[in-house]
């Protein structure tokens, strides 16, 4: 009788429970003050330096096509257009990372647990940081509208800061809907190179739309890698990425045709600025990156191909660049 009973006591504890979310946090104690701080190298990180040639291909697509226009390189306001499109692009991975921290997306995570999920520093201090770069972005942007006189780029500069806030910020993210691909399409390929031409030859030639296109499809192409790499965790998590909407074949094939778009446009331009053809060694990167998506086992594997896919942005449009200059 007493043997039935501890056995009995032994049954009637709590159910154990697997953990869930992020497997490498499983293990790591509930306690926030077992967790260390965040160090220099781990705020680096959460920049997210592999998403950065992002911002400058746009600059180097719409610097080329200005100089289409007006024959000499503004510098000043060249150099100001990068401030503002990599001040954005950190500000939002920043955003990013309070926003999916705080909703617990991140503890899904097949990569790198971030600052906010991983309790390494405080949800308000990523926040701050992530409006610090916004603030910076702003004042570029001011000083551009400043030298140009074109005011209205005020509004344009403020609509840039609320889409990268409300990608995965606020109460509906348009990231958790299937509209991440579409807004970087046209932020970080319509918006940004257009925008830089713009501002340096008050006038948009037809090859700055083109190359404006080319580095959408390139900036579109990355963020499918890497929602791809999430796709079994966001699905957990409630985040719906175009991904998760269309499957993982059906990724792979956007993936592909997106990033081959973009070099049928430099074959188009070629056509008329041969030094475009250099824009084929770009092929380089892309290719095994588009390997990768449709060979990949483990799903870590793709963040070779996201930076794989970031690195061909920024040659494509080093090569663009060139070809209108030369």
């Amino acid at each position: 009788m007493a043997g039935t009973s501890s056995k009995k006591r032994k049954k009637s504890g709590p159910a154990r429970h697997k953990p869930r979310g992020n497997p490498q946090k499983a293990q790591q104690s509930p306690n926030p003050r077992s967790v260390e701080p965040a160090t220099f190298a781990d705020w680096i990180g959460a920049a997210r330096l592999r998403t950065l040639p992002l911002a400058v291909t746009p600059v180097l697509i719409g610097t080329g096509a200005a100089m289409l226009v007006t024959d000499e390189l503004h510098w000043v306001i060249a150099l100001a257009c990068l401030v503002v499109a990599v001040a954005l692009q950190i500000g939002v991975n920043y955003a990013n990372d309070y926003s999916d921290g705080v909703r617990g997306t991140d503890d899904h995570r097949v990569g790198p647990a971030r600052l906010t999920a991983s309790r390494k520093a405080k949800p308000r201090t990523v926040l701050i940081v992530a409006f610090a770069f916004f603030g910076i972005a702003a004042l570029a942007g001011l000083a551009i509208t400043i030298r140009t006189e074109q005011w209205w780029l005020i509004a344009v500069g403020a609509v840039c800061i609320v889409a990268a806030w409300f990608y995965t910020g606020g109460k509906r993210p348009y990231g958790y809907a299937g509209l991440g691909e579409l807004f970087v399409f046209v932020f970080f390929g319509l918006v940004a190179t257009l925008g830089t031409t713009w501002v340096q030859a008050l006038s948009l030639p037809q090859e700055a739309w083109f190359g404006a296109v080319g580095a959408g499809f390139i900036a579109c192409a990355v963020l499918l890698a890497n929602n791809l790499r999430d796709i079994s965790q966001d699905r957990v998590a409630g985040k719906r990425t175009l991904t998760v909407l269309i499957g993982r074949t059906a990724t792979r094939w956007l993936f592909t045709v997106l990033v081959l778009a973009a070099f049928v446009i430099a074959a188009w331009l070629a056509l008329f600025y041969p030094i475009a053809w250099l824009t084929m060694l770009a092929l380089l990167a892309a290719l095994p990156a588009i390997l990768i998506v449709w060979t990949y086992r483990d799903p870590r594997e793709l963040v070779v191909a996201l930076g794989l896919t970031s690195l061909t942005s920024v040659a494509y449009g080093a090569f663009l660049f060139w070809a209108f200059v030369g």
